[in-house]
């Protein structure tokens, strides 16, 4: 039997007071918030040799959960896995649909079960839309929205009661000119985890929908089309994804831009 869900709880506290005793318990119900617990349950991290990929890695790591590292490095792969307790590596690129199964099948037969999804791979470009081609823009969609949901819907299968982290990041509230295709596919992957909730609810399957603010993890500067403007300094790695690993042990569904700044 998989335990997914730890039993502490949290109760919520609220201003709000109801005559009726019947809706009083109803809002309270509302308010609690289950923990999960981490320790032994299977991730898979796509995009698990980026910088923000990596530090997610090790902060499931540190909570005792097993992981499967997916991306398109050898030499990145065996350096991220090498810091890890229990972590396997696998081939995992987007614009290779035929990887997307072959790391859920992987994953199922290393370890039997898999818990968790964290789609943090992603590229980016710049410059007007005219000015972009078609296969970038291709790629782009490919690797930003479609991938992401190619994953999400191989797992699906093996993910009862577990839980997948999108990171759509601040650009899907505040698309930015000069990046309409990036601003679309994030915008397009935020809406996704909306309608996934709604979705999957019954199956007690849990997306988080992380938006953090501009975060110093050099994308920027490996940008497939392009040249990125100036950004101010942004928020480090590092506590952003210590707030997506809170996200995911609260069964937090929404972390927007705000939630990452306290």
């Amino acid at each position: 039997m998989r335990l997914s869900w730890s039993p502490r709880i949290q109760i919520v506290r609220t201003s709000r007071r109801y005559s009726d005793p019947i809706r009083s318990r109803r809002h309270l119900r509302s308010h609690i918030v289950s923990e999960r617990s981490l320790h032994s349950h299977v991730v898979l991290v796509a995009g698990g040799t980026g910088v923000l990929g990596s530090l997610i890695a090790e902060e499931l790591d540190r909570r005792g959960a097993r992981l499967v590292i997916g991306g398109r490095n050898p030499d990145r792969l065996n350096s991220v896995t090498a810091k890890l307790s229990d972590a396997v590596s696998c081939h995992l690129d987007f614009l290779d649909v035929a990887s997307v199964e072959r790391a859920i099948a992987l994953t199922i037969e290393r370890f039997g079960r898999l818990d968790g999804l964290v789609n943090a791979a992603g590229v980016v470009a710049f410059g007007p839309l005219e000015e972009l081609n078609g296969e970038t823009l291709r790629d782009l969609l490919a690797v930003d929205l479609v991938g992401p949901l190619d994953l999400i819907r191989a797992a699906l299968p093996h993910l009862d009661e577990g839980f997948v982290v999108n990171l759509p990041g601040v650009v899907a509230e505040q698309p930015v000119g000069n990046m309409a295709g990036y601003s679309a596919a994030k915008a397009g992957l935020s809406a996704a985890s909306v309608a996934l909730n709604r979705e999957l609810r019954r199956r007690r399957i849990t997306i988080l929908d992380a938006r953090p603010p501009h975060t110093e993890t050099g994308l920027a500067g490996r940008a497939i089309s392009g040249t990125a403007p100036s950004f101010p300094e942004g928020l480090p790695p590092a506590r952003v994804a210590h707030r997506i690993v809170e996200g995911i042990v609260a069964g937090e569904r929404q972390l927007p831009a705000e939630a990452f700044q306290s």
